[in-house]
């Protein structure tokens, strides 16, 4: 379970170092609390780690998939 914590944290930093949404990118170590951040989802709907307070949250990014690039 930290195992999977931890990589949520981390694919987190990413998509906030990217600059995904307009956020800052910010220094965040192994444990630390993810930022608020929205994405769009693949229904269409854009999805607040707010919305998903109190339940674990499993971010699956796959950069260029199906996409042929």
């Amino acid at each position: 379970m930290k195992m999977l914590v931890a990589f949520c944290v981390m694919v987190a930093v990413i998509v906030v170092a990217v600059g995904v949404g307009g956020a800052q990118a910010q220094g965040l170590e192994a444990g630390d609390m993810a930022p608020a951040f929205s994405l769009p989802g693949s229904d269409g709907k854009t999805h607040s780690l707010s919305d998903y307070a109190g339940r674990t949250v499993v971010l699956a990014w796959f950069p260029k998939a199906f996409t042929g690039g």
